[in-house]
């Protein structure tokens, strides 16, 4: 985690996984800037098996986390392949996300370029 780029949405909390094994997630963040499509990146304490950022069970977990913070809004589908890895699960979030992004302290670069 970088602090001088990054957005903390959430601290350690547990999920589980459609196995039912139960997983420490360190953090939930964002980047501080970007334009639209926000990645939401899912720091784990301890490795995952390959394929975890496709169980409708732990990212159920990881939404209903974000829902508690205050999201609403629809579900998120998965990041780009070559983002996952080990400990971190990515998620790219729907543009309703922006909205709650925006409250955390995201800047949207792409604002300026809106019509009035």
């Amino acid at each position: 985690m970088n602090n001088d780029t990054d957005i903390q949405l959430s601290g350690p909390f547990k999920a589980t996984d459609g196995s039912g094994r139960a997983h420490d997630i360190k953090a939930i963040r964002i980047f501080d800037e970007g334009y639209g499509i926000i990645d939401v990146y899912i720091d784990f304490a301890a490795p995952l098996e390959a394929g975890a950022y496709k169980d409708k069970t732990l990212v159920g977990h990881i939404l209903a986390r974000l829902r508690s913070l205050g999201y609403v809004g629809p579900d998120f589908g998965h990041g780009d392949l070559g983002l996952q890895d080990k400990k971190l699960i990515v998620l790219e979030a729907p543009e309703e996300f922006s909205a709650f992004a925006v409250r955390k302290g995201w800047k949207d670069l792409s604002a300026e370029f809106h019509e009035d």
